[in-house]
This record gives C-alpha cells, structure tokens and sequence, in this order.
C-alpha cells in the first residue's frame, strides 16, 4: 500500500469523522489543529480548568498529519538545544534538556491512566556508526549529551553494538534510556478520546483559513475566543500570512512484512529499542508490535511553494532508497517485501529552533518548529502553552515551563521561492553526496561538503 495516510492505520482503519464546526461559536480558548500539540494542549488545559470551554478545528480528522505518521519515537531530542545555550546560557539549555528527558515518562504515564495502548514499549534509543567518520560525530554526540546532564546514557563499540543490534559495518553506538516505541496513530486516538470525554469541543473536516486576535475563521464559520492557538506544524503555511513561517519538510518511511523468528534471531533487537544513526542525511526505525521493520528519511525533502502531500504518497525512487537503507543495514532481510509506504510533513523554522509563544497583547499562540522530533516534543510544548494561558489569565503564576529557553523565541521567515526550494533541495542533495562519499572513503573526519549544507541551512 502506498500513500493511505500512514501504515499506523493498517490495523484499525482511519477514525470516524467528527462533525465540522455548524457555524459561528464562541469559546475561551479555540485550538487550531487536531494533532498531538493540539490535543495535548487541550488536555492539559482542560485537567487544569475544567470550566474552561475549549473548541480543538482539524481541517482532516485527528491524526492525519505528523501524529498520524512519524515513526513512533517517543524521545528526548529536542531541535534547538545548542542554539539555546548560545542565546540564554548552558545551564538554561540542561533544563529545556531534563524537561525533554521527563516528558517521554509523562507521555507513558498519561497513556497508561487514560487506558491508551498505543503498543508503548521502552526500551531507549540506539544511535549507531557505521564508519569512521560517523564514529567520531557520535563520540561527539555522546560527549555534548553528557554535558546537557545526561548521565545515564551509555557508549558501546563494535562488540557491545552487536549484542543489543546487528547492524552490517557497525563500528559503535550510543544508548540513552529516555526513549520508547510506539504506535503513533493508536496514540493520537486515544488523546482524542480522551480529550473528548473531558468535554472539550473537536470539530473535524473543518479548515482554518486565517487566524487573527480572538479569531478562527473557516468556511463554514468563526470561533471567538480569547486565546487562539495555532499547532498546525507542517500545515502551518496553509495559512494566511504564514507561507514562509515553517517550512514544510518532507519525510519518508517504509514498513516491511512481518518477520520471521529466524531474521529475528539473526537481527537481535530484542530490547525493541528505536534506532537511528549518525549519517547526515540519517535514518530511523523501529522493530514494531508484529513484528515489522518501520524505517523511514528524508525523500523529496519539499514541494515547491510549501505544498504537502495528497494522502501520504509517496514516490517510487524514495520507496527504493528507503530499502536500500534497509537492506545496507540488514543483508539479510535483502528479500524481504516492503509492504506499505507513505509520507508526511514536518514543520522546520529558519533557525531549526522548536517554539513556544503566547502574544499576552494579542491572545494569539503557537508551538511548534519540532523538525522531527515532536512526538515528544508536542507534550512539553503543550503543558507550556497551558501554564502561559493560565498566567496570562490570572489563573497561575509563572512556572518552571513558562521560564524554558523556547519560550518566545523569535525567528526570521524563510526566503522566497525558488530560492526555499533551491536551498532546501540543494542542501539534501549536498548531504546525501557526503554520506556517500564517507563511506566510499573513510576518514575520520566528516566531509566538508556537509559543514557547507549545515551553514546554508542555518542549522549552526
């Protein structure tokens, strides 16, 4: 199957679509998008303030973006960290860190009292090398980790890498615990769910067209309410006066059929753990709950004009890219059949920094700017946004989450076409010519070539 939102909905079909919005309506507070920033904003919210009358508009249904596709990683990444601690000092960047590091703990916590299964297993995520050059970014990597407080993590070399994962060529790796497989669409049906059953207002197939102070507008109405809050990630250029706000980046990923015992056996990843590795146009994945190989990077990284994908998707030269990846990875697995295949968007600001803002002037907020790492991300963004509603309606003071260094954080757009689609293109292309010739010739140090792209991009 290609394309049909995600292969997260193989199992249970996509969800029964909630009414659109009947017609103006007024609120407290009216969230812009259904995905898990928005869900987990009105959860938070509504746990808080039971009284408040809290209205969620998807333009689809819940989950049909980034939180109906990711990869399943509930992680502790979280984009922007290091420019963080060049703009507000080191020991701000540890606490946006150990924020992170509690919040994958949160979302299991959450999952399990609202009685979501979303096939939640925690078994951390393994990071590996496969040459030279990538051993040493991720002996780098470690080292950066650890001076963020990250004390339990943990660093192997060949033999240990083996042992946990039998990846061909792999030379090294790094662990850290504070990561868990999941199955994103259970998980953002659940949320919905239980936002619901808490009373809060979710109206679906009901586009956002423009937002302004105190105003949601879509076709078939207006919602008023004081604070309006945009977690619209990838989609976000949709939006009137929002075209070069975030970047639409494109992402890929394919699943195989199940595996035997016997490949299992010869793979290991008995610890179920979510890997990645240090190439600079990198890989992620994960050994799902029956038994697949999820494995996703980047494709064509973006459509001219920040347009997105129709329905996931995707093109047959990134399906086979996709497999390759595999297969370099697992030469054994060379004949096994990819089954589904799909692609989404995620949501890249100009200075790659995730974001939390609420305009006290305007009553107008956002959180987003994850670049990929959202499925955690999206829970501390979301209990941010609550306490800066609540401290900016007298209901709280100021809290350890209002004072994180992303909150407020201020970036400049993204250039216009064709020069965005030149650069993004340009530097994908760039980086996938230095993973190549890393591994045609190994070197310890990382080629040139990608030190430019990261310069282009604004990513140091």
């Amino acid at each position: 199957m290609n394309g049909g939102i995600s292969f997260w909905y193989a199992d249970d079909g996509l969800p029964a679509v909630r009414e659109p919005l009947p017609g103006d309506a007024t609120a407290d507070v009216v969230i812009v998008g259904g995905g898990y920033t928005g869900l987990w904003t009105a959860y938070y919210l509504k746990k808080s303030a039971p009284f408040l009358r809290i209205t969620v508009l998807e333009q689809k249904f819940c989950g049909y973006g980034a939180s109906g596709r990711n990869g399943g990683w509930l992680y502790n990444g979280i984009a922007g960290r290091d420019r963080y601690a060049k703009l507000h000092g080191h020991e701000a960047a540890v606490r946006l860190q150990r924020a992170m590091n509690d919040t994958v703990d949160e979302v299991i916590a959450v999952a399990e009292a609202e009685g979501v299964d979303a096939d939640l297993h925690k078994g951390g995520v393994l990071e590996v090398a496969t040459s030279p050059a990538q051993l040493a970014r991720l002996r780098a990597f470690h080292e950066r980790e650890l001076a963020y407080g990250e004390k339990d993590r943990e660093l192997y070399g060949a033999r240990e890498t083996a042992e946990r994962i039998r990846v061909a060529d792999a030379v090294g790796s790094a662990w850290t615990p504070h990561g868990a497989r999941l199955n994103p669409a259970k998980l953002v049906k659940g949320l919905a769910a239980a936002v619901e059953a808490l009373g809060v207002v979710i109206h679906e197939m009901t586009p956002v067209t423009e937002i302004r102070p105190k105003h949601a507008v879509t076709p078939y109405g207006t919602v008023r309410a004081p604070y309006v809050l945009r977690c619209t990630e990838g989609f976000t250029a949709a939006l009137k006066g929002q075209k070069r706000t975030w970047l639409p980046m494109n992402s890929s990923m394919i699943a195989t059929e199940p595996l035997t015992e016997e490949q299992w056996e010869a793979i290991g990843w008995a610890g179920r753990e979510t890997l990645g590795d240090m190439a600079h146009a990198y890989m992620y994945a994960q050994r799902t709950a029956d038994g697949r190989i999820a494995l996703g990077g980047r494709g064509v990284p973006y459509r001219f004009g920040s347009r997105t994908d129709n329905d996931g998707r995707t093109q047959r030269a990134t399906v086979e890219a996709l497999r390759d990846v595999l297969v370099r990875f697992f030469p054994s697995l060379a004949g096994v059949a990819v089954t589904h295949a799909w692609s989404g968007v995620l949501g890249v600001p100009r200075d790659w920094c995730a974001t939390v803002t609420l305009d006290r002037a305007t009553g107008l907020g956002w959180a987003g700017g994850y670049v990929g790492s959202g499925v955690a991300t999206t829970n501390l963004a979301a209990r941010t946004l609550r306490d800066l509603v609540r401290q900016d309606s007298g209901q709280a003071g100021r809290t350890e989450l209002t004072e994180l260094p992303w909150v407020g954080h201020k970036v400049r757009r993204w250039e216009p076409e064709p020069f965005r689609w030149l650069g993004v293109h340009g530097m994908y292309a760039t980086y996938h010519t230095a993973d190549r010739r890393e591994r045609r010739h190994p070197a310890t140090e990382s080629s040139r070539l990608a030190k430019v792209a990261d310069r282009v991009a604004g990513r140091h």
